[in-house]
């Protein structure tokens, strides 16, 4: 069962699709992947983990393969976004679960955590952050943005949707571009490109503030339930800074940090150290 399968359900009304690896009596590793990305992220993580866990890895919708509701109809908030991951764990039944977060997905993941304290065994972030010092300078016309939200501030941000800034997210901080498959921010771009996608991105973008605000009580999350936590994060990611990773320490002091040499998208070139570090921390 290492090799990967993949499936379409109804959530809510939206049609999501998901991978799935591993034996279905395994530990629940639940796989949420980041901007402008999909499940596709972990092609080559599950199979590296298919013989130790039950490997789950939705697209969000408006992402990847997942439906993506019109605007009119589905408002693209994180709040609604950890909604839908919400009712794609209890229509899937996951009782017990490990949950993976990258970028987006962490926030996402964190709503989930706050939810279901009980349910969540364990957390690894990559590159998934909770802590204003870990947002890089890179965040400054975002940030713009969710002070004023205007058409002129909307449109600044649309050359991060464009292919040449896609790929450069994958490539940023890599010593060996050789390393780096064109497939993953090829992918992007072209779902990037279907009608309204930019718009629901931009939506997101601005709905990113909520996160902000919810810092303080992922923290206190953290505090209170002491999860067994791993960061492990590319140590030259342009969005989310090193000091990020580190400051999971100040509510979990027996939180593993760890950083490996490269970017943004660390399962691009270093899934088989990721793969490695999660074992060794699951087991």
């Amino acid at each position: 069962m290492k090799r990967s399968t993949y499936h379409r359900i109804n959530i809510d009304g939206c049609e999501m699709f998901y991978r799935q690896a591993g034996e279905p009596t395994k530990p629940i590793l639940l796989l949420l992947h980041g901007f402008p990305s999909s499940s596709h992220m972990f092609r080559d993580l599950m199979p590296l983990l298919a013989d130790r866990f039950h490997l789950i890895a939705p697209d969000i919708p408006g992402f990847g393969q997942s439906q993506a509701p019109s605007r009119e109809n589905f408002a693209y908030t994180f709040d609604n976004l950890a909604h839908c991951i919400k009712s794609f764990i209890e229509v899937l039944g996951f009782e017990r679960f490990t949950l993976y977060a990258f970028d987006i997905g962490a926030p996402i993941g964190f709503r989930i955590a706050m939810e279901y304290p009980e349910r969540v065994t364990a957390i690894i972030s990559q590159n998934g952050n909770a802590y204003e010092e870990g947002l890089s300078d890179v965040w400054n016309p975002i940030k713009r943005y969710w002070s004023e939200p205007t058409e002129a501030n909307r449109d600044a941000l649309r050359e991060i949707m464009r292919p040449p800034a896609i790929r450069w997210q994958y490539e940023h901080g890599v010593s060996d571009l050789s390393t780096v498959s064109p497939d993953g921010y090829s992918l992007d771009a072209f779902f990037m490109a279907r009608p309204d996608a930019e718009e629901i991105q931009l939506d997101i973008a601005l709905d990113y503030a909520s996160n902000v605000a919810l810092y303080p009580m992922f923290q206190r999350y953290l505090r209170q339930n002491q999860p067994k936590f791993l960061a492990i994060w590319g140590d030259k990611d342009p969005f989310f800074l090193p000091a990020g990773a580190e400051a999971f320490k100040r509510d979990l002091p027996n939180a593993e940090i760890r950083f490996v040499d490269t970017g943004h998208f660390a399962l691009e070139t270093h899934a088989f150290e990721v793969a490695a570090a999660i074992v060794n921390f699951l087991t």
